[in-house]
């Protein structure tokens, strides 16, 4: 199950099937909902947004190198790179935009599934934009030594946690995305893109530098970044820094393996151990 909808959501109504449920707490839950809800919903229209300080803000906060440095997501897919902003953008162009409320929540949770859903709410255009999935207590594994790659089962609270909050967080950057104007966005991503590009205080060959060495944390060696980039790393520019920034994020965060991006002939032991302990996930 993997719905997704755009809304205009009503304000809840006290009515329903609640037969074994406490009749009182069914009531002033339900007044509870309905008023919060209209409360959102009023003071979103008596305090709107201002689009120009919206912008504004937005720019401001995309040229700052530590938001710039996780504006972007990669990832393989049939040969080639799909790349976007992550939910980290996501969430600061909401914040800037104003009156927007999201979130994720679990509806059910039974038979090693979870029954989800991914949701971001423009308040002041009372627009809704609404995916409901279902995630398995599951994640794909490879064994370090056959090569090849299992389904586990998750059985600890911990893990089953982590493993819905990471799926819900892609549908939730979608769903942010869907509700604000595509312009925003694309001027967001125009302004991380320029702010990666040296358009700071620190020169376009100290990042580099600093990137070979974060990457060298993972395993990945420069020989390996430049066999990918075809040419010297010395020579990349600010397209370049932003695509490997984005793969690092990829493989920082679990979401890819390193032999996803990377071609080598021997693959150090720390490549390999972080390789073969990445969890293989499907985005």
């Amino acid at each position: 199950m993997n719905d997704i909808q755009t809304i205009t959501p009503e304000v809840p109504q006290q009515n329903g099937n609640f037969d074994n449920i406490n009749q009182g707490s069914v009531a002033i839950e339900s007044s509870r909902a309905i008023a919060e809800a209209q409360g959102k919903l009023i003071i979103a229209k008596r305090f709107p947004r201002d689009e120009i300080q919206a912008f504004a803000d937005m720019k401001k906060a995309c040229q700052r190198p530590g938001l710039a440095s996780k504006a972007f997501y990669s990832y393989p897919r049939a040969g080639e790179t799909v790349s976007g902003p992550t939910i980290r953008l996501a969430e600061e162009l909401a914040r800037c935009w104003k009156n927007i409320e999201y979130g994720i929540k679990e509806l059910s949770q039974d038979n090693g599934k979870s029954e989800m859903q991914a949701f971001a709410w423009d308040l002041e255009a009372n627009t809704m934009s609404v995916q409901n999935f279902t995630n398995p207590h599951a994640r794909e594994v490879r064994d370090k030594k056959t090569k090849q790659t299992t389904i586990k089962q998750l059985t600890s609270l911990r893990d089953i946690y982590e493993n819905n909050a990471n799926m819900a967080g892609r549908r939730l950057r979608a769903r942010i995305l869907a509700v604000l104007p595509a312009d925003f966005v694309e001027e967001a991503i125009a302004e991380c893109k320029r702010t990666l590009a040296g358009k700071n205080d620190t020169p376009l060959e100290d990042r580099i530098r600093k990137m070979i060495v974060e990457f060298e944390k993972l395993g990945v060696t420069r020989e390996m970044i430049e066999k990918r980039l075809t040419r010297s790393v010395e020579t990349m520019n600010g397209d370049d820094l932003a695509e490997f920034i984005g793969i690092y994020n990829s493989l920082k965060e679990g979401q890819t393996k390193i032999s996803a991006w990377f071609e080598y002939e021997t693959i150090s032991d720390l490549a390999a151990e972080i390789d073969a302990a990445t969890k293989a996930e499907v985005l």
